[in-house]
């Protein structure tokens, strides 16, 4: 919902977190933690399609045991 932004390198590593102060609600943490694991999971997932996409420049399309 953009209430929290993940930032993630293509090395998977998360250099951002960004919540927007409508997203804290001290009432209900536990939505705020789902919020979180999202935007982390989607960062991560979007981080990994980069890699992916990157590195099938450099192998053209050869299956290399091991790197996915």
């Amino acid at each position: 919902g953009g209430v929290v932004t993940v930032t993630a390198t293509g090395h998977r590593k998360i250099t951002n977190i960004t919540i927007k102060p409508e997203a804290v609600d001290p009432d209900d943490v536990d939505m705020l933690q789902d919020l979180v694991l999202t935007a982390v999971n989607d960062a991560l997932t979007k981080a990994e399609q980069l890699a992916e996409r990157d590195m099938g420049r450099f192998t053209a399309g050869m299956k290399i045991p091991g790197l996915f």
